[in-house]
C-alpha cells in the first residue's frame, strides 16, 4: 500500500508544479501554497458535493469539515450546492 503523499493526487500535483516551474522561465514562485490550495479546493468540492448527491451534511463529513465551514468554502468558489452558480442578468 502507498502512502498518501504517494498516491495519484500526489503525481498529478508534481506533475502540474513541473510544467508550472518549466513556465516561470527562471522568475520566482511566490504565495505557491495559496496558488495550489485554491486550485484544487473548487474541484475538490465540485466532486464530493457531487458524489454526496448535494447532501452538504454528507459532504461535509466525507471531508472531514464541519457542515459551516463547507458552506462557507462553497460560497467561496461561487458554488451553490457544489454546482457553480449561473450569473443572472439584473432587471432594469
Amino acid at each position: 500500500m502507498t502512502t498518501r503523499s504517494e498516491g495519484p493526487l500526489a503525481a498529478c500535483v508534481k506533475s502540474a508544479l513541473e510544467r508550472y516551474f518549466r513556465q516561470l522561465d527562471g522568475e520566482d514562485a511566490t504565495d505557491l501554497y495559496d496558488m495550489v490550495l485554491a486550485q484544487m479546493e473548487k474541484p475538490l468540492l465540485e466532486m464530493v458535493m457531487n458524489h454526496a448527491g448535494s447532501n452538504q451534511c454528507k459532504a461535509a463529513e466525507m471531508l472531514g469539515i464541519n457542515r459551516n465551514t463547507l458552506r462557507k468554502k462553497l460560497k467561496l468558489h461561487g458554488l451553490s450546492n457544489g454546482i457553480p452558480r449561473k450569473k443572472t442578468k439584473r432587471k432594469k
